[in-house]
């Protein structure tokens, strides 16, 4: 509370050094300490993982001791057929366990006696039951080690995200300033899922991989410490193999999802802007703009092909020469040194290489927690951050009396994020209780940041804001909030019900407070008229509402908590002339007795006011009521005169012309320059999804009425078809890659080559263990000589053939990947409009699709072939070995065959991590969380900060018990598919030792049969884990498809349609009815008659939602009418060419979308059929007033406007909107709302470029300010879907009908 007291903090500036610092440390510290991670555990989870790293050693050795029993089994049986060898001589037999003449002497060898008699099933036996005790343990161990391990970092985890959230809700705006929504989205979801990937199973498989491999090693040093030392020289080139794999793949994979990132932004730009996209013809371009950004991501998924092709070649050519290196070593130690036997060289290699590839394996788990730990430091740094205006907080004084007194004394301010400009330049000014006060003032002047102060966003840099004497720094923040009601010029609605929305106002209101509040706001009479009325529902950022209904929801909200303080930001600028009217009523209304301040760009709006204060950088420059401040001749002076030239006589406030001469002298001499707002305005924008059109949800469209019944039930259709889609087949995916044909051809043929190899490798294992069972040593060592060199021959064979098809797949598949993602990005822009208005169609889902999708089906071409070739090659030459030397044992060993798939399959699945299913339950507390901070300031505002922390602490029960729930099922499915390679081999060795003794069969052959069905159970495996992707991918084809099936209900195309040269720009609406389908209980036009004569300017005018930008999109064929027709220069407007039509026309809207690109780009888009020169640019610019503007700027034409033109002010958007629809050269102007949001002097300014700009075109404009359209050769006044009145404004005014009500209770023409 003490630094409540201090006047001269300086936080902005602090802010950027607190930055410069982090940068700093972040450059040190990028990550946190890998314990550091887990600082959020009790201990109940911290006994958790203790007991599951104990359970997960255990794990770890059971494979090494399963190896010591493997060992002692192949002497079993070698020492078992070298006496069956020896008994094959007539002269010998077995007495005693020993081997005897006949003739009664004792047979020995030179060295041993060789021991016969040993009953070889019951050893066998015992060590099958060894090995059903190790299958046991493992899966008891398995199952804890997982499922303790997954629920100990699903709570931290569950613990750590509320943490989070909770301090970011409580951060102060200037934070949120200086750190995009975005990224605090991406951090919720990524980083917290990288974070609890470091936590959980992870650790435990880390902790059992180590323990295999120490264990291994162990195993092998007992077994025989020369022959481990000869293969654990070798170990290094395998882990180093290994490690650098999973790192390349890992770094690839990210930069390739960057690289995609850039281009799904291209393709997201498009897709939202479609409108804009179409109008302007911006297709093709847009398409080319996004298949330039595919290349780069193309590159990097070969260069993955390339390494990945090169490290699996180098690590099965490794394994192959060690396998060479180690028998041959062996053999010698068995054969001629006789210091080992088969067994203790088997167990020794093959341990080992076990421990070997399992360090190995553990490297994704050090890439795993280094993503973790990068991952925290940022949510960690942020949870230990101190907000410095902390909303949650329950410290200041509550005053007993509030009176509404609000005070400024020499408040000097800089947002946090732009600490070199100075917004407010020692503000001091008053603002008594009870009165209201108006701000006004040019853009940039400090308004709207002075109501940001006394909402307490901001803390001043220096001087201090009163709130009756006392410094709101020493108030309670929650209090104070509470005591202020706020509607801004872009209100922000949550996505829940009207109802539910004027509630955040006042938890617990009653229906009849709801009720009383909005007759007050005049909103009541349009929620009544809805369908559902109170209960319906506003979609996200409001987006179903139009822009007047979610201005008089936003009042709503503010006066159903019955403020102090009402602050009120251009909260009319969104209306039309009539609901201006009254909902200033309303206002003045409830202004009395309160204390309000209005900032106002209508100064229509706020001459009644009792003060008005006049701002000009950042400080106040004259203070009075508005007859005052016009004698005074300053900056109210001229912003008034600049709103009342070119009125007409209905104008109430004279001013004589000797006094505007006076404002022309002063604005040329630039007193009132409008500068360039300096804050970063992080105005929450509301999704028009509607896109300017108020009256109705948009939907598909029907081109005839005889047609209406028939695409409402296809729309029908089409949501079932999106239910169950038929997976494509894979034939027609196939058909997309026939380019690439000979890189499946060779990659078909290294995959076949592959998997030949490991069949291969069993016959010679078993032939390196079969050779020990002859007796003539020098022999044994001429064999196993030669299965040495083919094993050399088989580690080059596999580098190549590894290599081929890896990197022929890789290639194949990413070019596939490339065609389909252009191919159905085009085939999206090409679909008309009605199809985006789909709510299945959203940008988002529809840019997930291109990402997404197109990799996915992947797998059902490329490497997936491969995969599939090599394990049906596998599986065929293993099972037809197996069976071709003994069908009985292959019988019996084929019967686990399936659960050996099986979990195989369940384990490459699970390991991939099981979180991804939990990714789909995260995303409605994703969905809370980004509408909470993408509207930040409205939440704040409203002090309902801890409402949505709740509610998010809620939607993250159901995620919670799913990754409890999830870790249970993972456990049990590892456990078991661990526990069956034992079982299987307990049964195969019993099954064979009995075969051995009973039908004779050779030691060679047991160990054939069964290491080939092993390899085919591995390769069934395989397949298994791929079959999934491959249903996927065939579903993921079919969505593809679809979407390239859909012939658009108006065609694109160049040929279709009629065309002429001597274009006129004759308009004809003839009896139009239209309806937008996902509304067809509400027709919009319901008969529009009105036309225009070329040259003419025809402006529509009525209040919000009676089709005026309708029939404009009509024009544009976005939409073709049900019922009527549409004529231009006569022809019907369905049979005319689609592009053609389109570029005779220009469109400037009320929030022009702009591209994420130069000023001089931006303009170009104007004409996409060719390439504007720069001449052509800066011509287009100068008309539409912009030339000077850009000649400020540093980079000049070259400026980028940012995302959506961010970077620009309104003005500035624009102006540059109206550039780009000059240089088309179009013959129709279509001007919807071009000046609405505007401040008078940048409006003064857009309007003059208009002016020059309908020069000799037909022009049809539509206008909620009336003085903007006087001038017009007709105006047309609609309501309710058709035109009421039509005529000039004279002839209008003096009918004194519609028009005159709306020229006279609107806002005077001013």
């Amino acid at each position: 509370m003490k630094e409540a007291f201090k006047l001269t903090p300086i936080p902005g500036v602090d802010k950027g050094a607190d930055q410069n610092g982090d940068e700093t440390k972040k450059e040190k510290a990028l990550s946190v300490g890998f314990f550091q991670l887990f600082q959020f555990a009790n201990t109940k989870e911290i006994a958790m993982m203790v007991v599951g790293s104990f359970c997960a050693f255990v794990h770890g050795t059971a494979p090494s001791l399963m190896l010591l029993v493997y060992g002692v089994m192949t002497d079993s049986f070698v020492n078992h057929e070298l006496v069956v060898q020896e008994l094959k001589d007539p002269n010998k037999m077995c007495e005693n366990s020993t081997i005897y003449w006949i003739n009664g002497s004792v047979y020995e060898k030179a060295e041993t006696t060789t021991f016969c008699g040993t009953d070889i099933e019951a050893e066998i036996t015992i060590l099958a039951y060894y090995y059903l005790g190790l299958g046991m343990v493992a899966m008891i161990s398995t199952y804890l080690q997982i499922t303790l391990w997954v629920s100990a970092a699903a709570s931290q985890t569950d613990r750590i995200r509320k943490t989070y959230f909770r301090k970011v809700m409580q951060m102060e705006i200037g934070w949120f300033d200086c750190t995009s929504a975005g990224e605090l989205n991406s951090s919720i979801t990524d980083d917290m899922y990288k974070i609890n990937t470091a936590m959980a199973d992870q650790v435990s498989i880390f902790i059992q991989r180590i323990s295999t491999f120490l264990s291994g090693i162990m195993v092998g040093f007992i077994g025989g410490w020369k022959l481990t030392l000869v293969v654990l020289a070798a170990s290094p080139l395998i882990c180093l193999g290994a490690g650098l794999l999973a790192m390349a793949l890992t770094q690839l994979t990210e930069k390739g999802l960057k690289a995609y990132a850039k281009a799904g932004g291209v393709a997201n730009e498009a897709l939202s802007s479609i409108r804009t996209v179409a109008a302007f013809g911006g297709e093709e371009k847009e398409a080319e703009r996004y298949d330039r950004n595919l290349v780069e991501a193309q590159r990097l998924g070969l260069r993955k092909g390339m390494i990945l092709g090169l490290f699996r070649g180098y690590l099965w050519c490794i394994i192959f020469l060690t396998y060479a290196l180690a028998f041959w070593y062996g053999s010698q130690l068995v054969i001629v040194t006789k210091e080992m036997t088969p067994g203790s060289l088997i167990q020794v290699f093959f341990a080992v290489l076990m421990g070997a590839l399992n360090l190995g394996q553990a490297s994704p788990c050090l890439e795993a927690f280094a993503s973790g730990r990068a991952a925290a430091k940022s949510i960690f740094d942020t949870i230990e951050r101190e907000p410095k205006i902390d909303c949650f907080s329950d410290e200041g004084h509550i005053l007993d009396k509030v009176k509404g007194d609000i005070e400024f004394h020499n408040v000097t301010f800089f947002y946090p994020s732009r600490p070199e400009a100075k917004i407010l330049n020692n503000l001091s000014m008053q603002v008594k209780e009870g009165e209201t006060t108006a701000f006004v003032g040019p853009s940039g002047s400090g308004k709207s940041t002075a109501i940001q102060l006394i909402q307490r966003f901001y803390d001043p840099d220096e001087g201090m804001v009163t709130l009756d004497g006392h410094d709101i720094r020493t108030l309670n923040i929650k209090w104070v909030r509470s005591l202020i009601g706020i509607v801004e010029q872009e209100p922000v609605l949550f996505a829940t019900t009207i109802a539910e929305n004027i509630r955040f106002g006042k938890p617990g209101a009653t229906m009849e407070d709801i009720i009383h509040a909005t007759k007050e706001a005049n909103a009541y009479n349009f929620i009544m008229a809805l369908p559902q009325r109170f209960d319906t529902f506003v979609g996200d950022g409001g987006g179903q509402m139009s822009g007047g209904q979610k201005q008089r929801i936003a009042l709503a909200r503010a006066l159903i908590r019955n403020p102090k303080i009402l602050l009120l930001d251009m909260a009319t600028s969104a209306l039309d002339n009539e609901s201006e009217a009254v909902v200033q009523e309303a206002l003045d209304k409830v202004r009395m007795g309160r204390t309000t301040i209005s900032v106002a760009h209508r100064l229509s709006t706020i001459k009644n006011v009792e003060v008005i204060v006049g701002f000009e950088h950042g400080h106040v420059v004259e203070r009075g009521t508005h007859s005052e401040l016009l004698e005074k001749k300053g900056v109210y002076f001229t912003l008034v005169t600049l709103q009342t030239q070119g009125t007409s006589s209905q104008t109430n406030d004279e001013v004589s012309p000797a006094q505007r001469e006076e404002v022309d002298v002063k604005m040329r001499s630039g007193s009132c320059r409008s500068n360039k707002r300096n804050s970063v305005r992080l105005r929450s924008h509301s999704t028009l999804s509607s896109h300017d059109i108020p009256d109705a949800v948009l939907g598909s469209l029907r081109i005839f009425p005889s047609m209406e019944i028939e695409t409402e039930y296809r729309d029908e259709n089409e949501d079932d078809d999106d239910e169950k889609v038929e997976p494509a087949p894979v034939a027609r995916v196939l058909k997309y890659n026939q380019p690439e044909w000979p890189y499946l051809l060779l990659g078909s043929l290294g995959a076949l080559v592959n998997g030949s190899v490991l069949p291969i490798y069993a016959i010679l294992l078993s032939e390196i263990i079969g050779t020990f069972s002859i007796p003539d040593p020098n022999k044994q060592s001429q064999i196993i000589t030669g299965i040495c060199v083919l094993f050399f021959i088989i580690a080059v064979a596999s580098f190549l053939s590894h290599f081929t098809q890896t990197y022929a797949f890789s290639k194949s598949g990413e070019l596939l990947t490339r065609r389909l993602r252009k191919v159905a990005f085009q085939t999206m822009l090409r679909q008309e409009i009605g199809w985006f208005d789909d709510p299945r169609n959203n940008p988002g889902t529809l840019t997930t699709r291109l990402a997404t999708d197109a990799s996915m089906v992947q797998g059902a071409a490329g490497p997936q072939i491969g995969m599939v070739i090599y394990s049906l090659t596998s599986m065929g030459a293993s099972i037809i070995i197996a069976f071709y030397f003994s069908w009985k044992l292959a019988l019996v060993i084929l019967c686990f065959l399936p659960f050996i798939g099986l979990s195989g399959a369940l384990q490459a699945k699970l390991l991939t991590g099981f979180a991804n299913q939990d990714m789909k339950s995260m995303e409605a507390a994703g969905q809370v969380s980004s509408e909470a901070l993408n509207n930040i300031r409205t939440i704040a505002g409203l002090a309902k900060e801890s409402l949505f922390v709740e509610s998010y602490e809620k939607a993250l029960e159901p995620p919670f018990k799913s990754a409890i729930k999830s870790g249970q099922i993972y456990g049990l499915c590892y456990g078991f598919s661990e526990c069956v390679i034992f079982l299987s081999n307990a049964a195969s060795f019993r099954y064979g030792g009995y075969l051995v003794v009973s039908e004779g069969l050779s030691t060679e052959t047991v160990f054939r049969v069964i290491s080939s069905i092993i390899i085919s159970a591995q390769a069934f495996g395989r397949c298994a884990t791929y079959a999934p992707d491959y249903t996927k991918a065939k579903i993921a084809a079919a969505q593809f498809f679809k979407i390239l099936d859909r012939v658009p209900k108006i065609s694109l195309s160049p040929k279709n349609g009629e065309k002429w040269d001597n274009f006129r720009g004759e308009i004809e609406f003839l009896d139009c009815k239209f309806t937008y389908p996902t509304r067809p209980d509400i027709q919009v036009l319901k008969g529009l008659v009105v036309s225009v004569k070329p040259g003419q300017t025809l402006a529509f005018v009525g209040c919000s939602g009676c089709g005026k930008s309708t029939s404009i999109q009509l024009l544009e064929r976005f939409y073709d009418p049900d019922e009527g027709q549409v004529r231009i220069d006569g022809r019907l407007s369905h049979r005319v060419n689609v592009p053609f039509i389109r570029a005779q026309i220009g469109m400037v809207s009320q929030e022009p979308v702009l591209f994420d690109c130069s000023i001089a780009e931006n303009i170009q888009y104007g004409d996409n059929t060719r390439i504007v020169s720069m001449e052509e640019i800066v011509e287009a610019a100068k008309k539409a007033f912009l030339h000077d503007f850009v000649m400020t700027l540093p980079n000049k034409y070259e400026t980028q406007v940012g995302t959506q033109g961010s970077q620009l002010a309104r003005g500035e958007k624009q102006r540059i909107a109206i550039a780009r629809a000059i240089v088309r050269k179009p013959k129709i102007l279509l001007l919807d709302e071009a000046t609405s949001a505007l401040d008078t002097e940048s409006e003064k300014i857009v309007q003059s470029a208009l002016d020059e700009a309908r020069k000799g075109r037909t022009c049809i404009i539509i206008a909620h300010k009336l003085s903007t359209i006087q001038c017009a050769d007709a105006i047309a006044v609609m309501s309710q879907g058709v035109v009421i009145e039509l005529g000039t404004h004279d002839e209008l005014m003096a009918r004194r009908g519609a028009y005159h009500k709306l020229v006279t209770t609107g806002t005077p023409i001013s």
